[in-house]
């Protein structure tokens, strides 16, 4: 039975990871960003399939993405990039790492971490270069190696920050900014707790445009579902987002169609019900502007998005009802779905509904 199902291929996601790798010294270690459902995809099924072929971390934002993780039976380390402080005792427990970004969580972290006698956990230190999103900032720096040092069962498994703007190709004085900065701040780190935590900063527009930002290892999130701000075509999209022509209505001119009789037939028309709504991830700000493809040709949305349907314009579309529908997918992807009402790739995917099912492609 064809239904609304958001497809995702593995096998372009291996692509990915290939693609990203190659631009990589052999040494540079790769750490693949899973948070987010893996962008709205599965991330268990993800994680799975770059753990089998060789990825070094895992990132998550918070612990209970780690967790699902390490439930399904993932090995690789994971750092969590935002844990909060009720979260330090399953962090501890599901041998996840830490990142250490304000003094908040730290201090929580370190008063939990010698209340339970814990012998050892590997945390990762933010460094606030310029974003200002989180992260310790230069002046707080020393304060905060102290803390660390002070207590024995923290080892920095690695140092990192985030850079604000690599693919903005006029911002280039600003991220070699933050690069330079980065250095210097690590390198004050490393020399005060004589070890050598991995340094990592790049993310997926950084690894293409930015070699010299490399470090030890790379972050790499939306490249490995396939976008990577169009800087870099070689890249195959994950996601691909399909439905179904539920019923087609005849509708005369002058007939309206949908709430707010927001559109109005100019002609006597054939009027397409998708059913797929605002409650699948697909805003009602998407109402004007956009379309979905029926054997490969354009068919415009009509009137208001509803909760749990669309309405499409199938005059000159040769189909019948139970034909398939493409919201999106490698050929007309989610990028070009997203500008056209002025928003990104990322807020399309990780919007997408848990509702929708999730068809695994291998």
């Amino acid at each position: 039975m064809k239904k609304t199902v958001l497809e995702i291929d593995l096998n372009a996601l291996e692509h990915n990871f290939n693609v990203i790798s190659s631009k990589l010294k052999p040494s540079t270690k790769f750490m693949a960003v899973v948070k987010a459902g893996g962008y709205g995809s599965d991330s268990v099924e993800i994680a799975k399939k770059l753990e089998s072929i060789g990825v070094d971390y895992f990132a998550v934002a918070f612990t209970n993405e780690g967790i699902d993780l390490r439930k399904a039976g993932i090995k690789t380390p994971i750092l969590v990039l935002l844990p909060q402080v009720e979260s330090i005792k399953n962090i501890i427990d599901y041998n996840l790492q830490a990142s250490l970004y304000s003094f908040y969580f730290l201090e929580n972290f370190i008063d939990y971490v010698n209340e339970k006698e814990v012998k050892k956990c590997f945390c990762h230190f933010k460094i606030n270069t310029g974003l200002n999103r989180v992260g310790f900032s230069e002046y707080q720096i020393n304060d905060v190696v102290e803390k660390i040092k002070n207590c024995k069962p923290i080892k920095l498994a690695g140092i990192y920050s985030h850079l604000a703007a690599t693919d903005d190709l006029n911002e280039t004085k600003f991220t070699n900014s933050q690069i330079n900065l980065f250095k210097k701040l690590s390198s004050k780190i490393k020399s005060q707790i004589s070890y050598n935590p991995i340094l990592h900063m790049s993310n997926t527009s950084g690894i293409f445009n930015y070699p010299e930002c490399e470090f030890d290892m790379v972050r790499s999130g939306i490249g490995l579902y396939g976008y990577n701000n169009y800087l870099n075509k070689e890249l195959v999209p994950v996601h691909s987002l399909k439905s179904v022509i539920a019923q087609i209505i005849n509708c005369k001119k002058g007939e309206s169609v949908g709430y707010n009789r927001s559109f109005i037939c100019k002609n006597d028309m054939m009027v397409g019900v998708i059913p797929i709504g605002h409650a699948d991830g697909i805003s009602r700000s998407f109402s004007k502007n956009i379309h979905v493809f029926i054997s490969g040709k354009k068919a415009e949305v009509l009137g208001n998005i509803c909760m749990d349907v669309l309405m499409i314009n199938l005059n000159g579309i040769n189909c019948d009802e139970g034909d398939e529908v493409v919201v999106f997918n490698s050929k007309n992807n989610a990028e070009d779905f997203a500008k056209s009402v002025g928003t990104i790739s990322y807020e399309i995917l990780t919007n997408l509904s848990s509702r929708i099912e999730r068809k695994i492609i291998r």
